[in-house]
């Protein structure tokens, strides 16, 4: 065969179509990259890349030294800091039709079940559409998953290691990669494969997973364990409580009603099967982690990561189904599911509407994504509403601020309430000549600001209410004046109408505030 007909025959070849569906999730990202704006979170993480430090009371720092690199490369543009969650997506992507292969899956699984991979509104949504480390989450659980199949199927148990590097990496970027090795070795434990145990590999790769933690693992402790207290308050007073039946249905909001049935093939695929059943544990896991999420109050989505696996175990029972003449007709109507359900929701996922537009899809369609904080939301879901008013909210405050003598210019605290706020004021604030922000929530309040003499600040209300917000700043300054309101027609409620302040005279110090107002949630 000669090298022209070998190039043509790879260019045909199952990885050049994954590849393929790959580049096609970039390609749906690029056109959108820009729009409705920089996430709330996203001007966070952008904050504490400038703060690079072993933990945040948040999360663990993986995914800020990447975005450090991003934007010492390649700056601080839409593209550079979206472009390696859109290169994370397209490698899942990839991987979920890669598992599909191990799981013996031909063309049809695969394809099928990178195209679940693609148009999932969740994976859809978080791999790509912002940076946050819900990109590299769903990365290392897709490529945990991976080698979990293929050393499952009987390859080196040495993989084992290499399973504990990626389990460490992802723990290094999110903690919910630990439910991925919780889930499987519940799956090990109580299947047949509880073989692995007895390999020295399965324990050296676990040792290797801690220490690749241990630098973060020690930055918490030398700093009084803060993430405790913030997944404490944010079970009991940030996320809402759903039953099983709440959490499940967001299961298929979160992934698409088209791919419920191939995930839910996946399950049985892994639970039932002859096939499936060297893997087993991936559908006890789906089990364990499922019930876990439910108990502590967990939001739907924390779930989405272990899908890529059951769409390729779903893919794969589905094409040994319609192998059967009497289900061919199945196989058409998968496709046409899942691309239809893909058009319908393609809209939630990623911002492909003018934002009046998707006000009106919304109201059309009647499709409102659940809530799952007890924040009141307006008229877009959060995640979409917490892209607007940034930059209109810190001119505002930069009028404020100009208004003020030179001499207090130089004396000025801005003192905001929540790290959207101060995310935003120190990344579009420097073109406006704005000094940092000041604020105690969360990793904030481990950047303490320089020393303030307590003459003059601009400080944002703790409630939309100006007249609560009056009588209790009067109770820490000589004197208070209204000075402007923000507003945007589709932040979150919180987020427009709160009233801004110039206080004179303190009598709180700054040590004393930062003692009273430390809030991690």
């Amino acid at each position: 065969m000669t090298d022209k007909s070998l190039s043509r025959e790879w260019f045909l070849s199952d990885t050049a179509i994954l590849l393929y569906l790959a580049l096609l999730k970039v390609l749906i990202h690029l056109p959108v990259v820009e729009a409705y704006g920089y996430f709330r979170d996203e001007l966070y993480y952008i904050a504490c890349s400038d703060h690079l430090a072993w933990g945040y009371v948040d999360q663990p720092p993986f995914s800020l030294f990447v975005l450090a690199g991003t934007r010492f490369l390649l700056g601080e543009s839409f593209l550079a800091i979206r472009i390696v969650p859109v290169l994370a997506g397209a490698a899942v992507v990839v991987l979920t039709g890669l598992m599909a292969r191990q799981l013996g899956g031909g063309r049809l699984a695969q394809v099928l079940a990178a195209l679940a991979a693609l148009t999932a509104p969740v994976i859809l949504g978080n791999a790509g559409r912002y940076f946050s480390m819900n990109a590299f989450d769903l990365f290392f659980w897709a490529l945990g998953s991976y080698i979990a199949i293929i050393i499952l199927k009987g390859g080196t148990q040495k993989l084992w290691l290499l399973f504990g590097v990626v389990a460490g990496l992802g723990m290094m970027n999110k903690y919910s990669m630990a439910f991925l090795v919780i889930g499987l070795l519940a799956g090990i434990l109580l299947t047949s494969q509880r073989k692995q145990l007895i390999s020295r590999w399965f324990w050296i790769g676990g040792v290797v997973g801690v220490l690749i933690l241990l630098p973060h693992l020690l930055w918490q402790i030398s700093n009084g364990v803060p993430t405790r207290e913030f997944m404490a308050n944010a079970t009991g007073l940030k996320n809402i409580r759903m039953s099983p039946a709440d959490f499940f249905l967001g299961q298929i909001g979160m992934e698409g009603v088209g791919n419920l049935v191939v995930w839910m093939s996946g399950l049985a695929f892994f639970l039932f099967t002859q096939s499936g059943k060297s893997f087993r544990p991936f559908g006890i896991a789906y089990i364990v982690i499922f019930a876990i999420f439910v108990l502590q109050s967990g939001k739907a989505y924390y779930l989405s990561p272990v899908y890529p696996v059951l769409f390729a175990g779903g893919a794969c029972g589905i094409e040994m189904l319609v192998s059967i003449t009497a289900f061919r007709w199945l196989k058409p109507v998968v496709f046409a599911l899942v691309a239809v359900s893909a058009v319908v929701f393609a809209p939630y996922a990623i911002p492909v509407l003018p934002v009046e537009s998707f006000v009106k899809y919304q109201e059309l369609t009647g499709i409102k994504p659940s809530q799952e904080e007890r924040s009141r939301v307006g008229v877009l879901p959060q995640y979409y509403a917490d892209m607007f008013g940034w930059p209109e909210m810190v001119d505002t405050v930069a009028r404020v601020y100009r208004g003020l003598s030179a001499r207090d210019q130089e004396r000025c605290m801005i003192y905001v309430r929540n790290y959207g706020q101060a995310g935003a004021i120190d990344f579009f604030g420097k073109r406006a000549g704005l000094p940092g922000a000041t604020c105690t929530h969360n990793s904030y309040w481990f950047w303490k600001p320089r020393p303030w003499n307590g003459e003059v600040c601009v400080i944002f209300g703790s409630s939309n209410d100006t007249s609560e917000c009056l009588a209790d700043l009067r109770q820490f300054f000589e004197e208070v004046q209204f000075a402007a309101v923000t507003h945007s027609a589709y932040a979150m409620p919180y987020e427009s109408g709160v009233p801004i302040f110039v206080c004179r005279g303190a009598k709180i110090t700054l040590e004393q505030l930062w003692s009273r107002d430390r809030h991690f949630i």
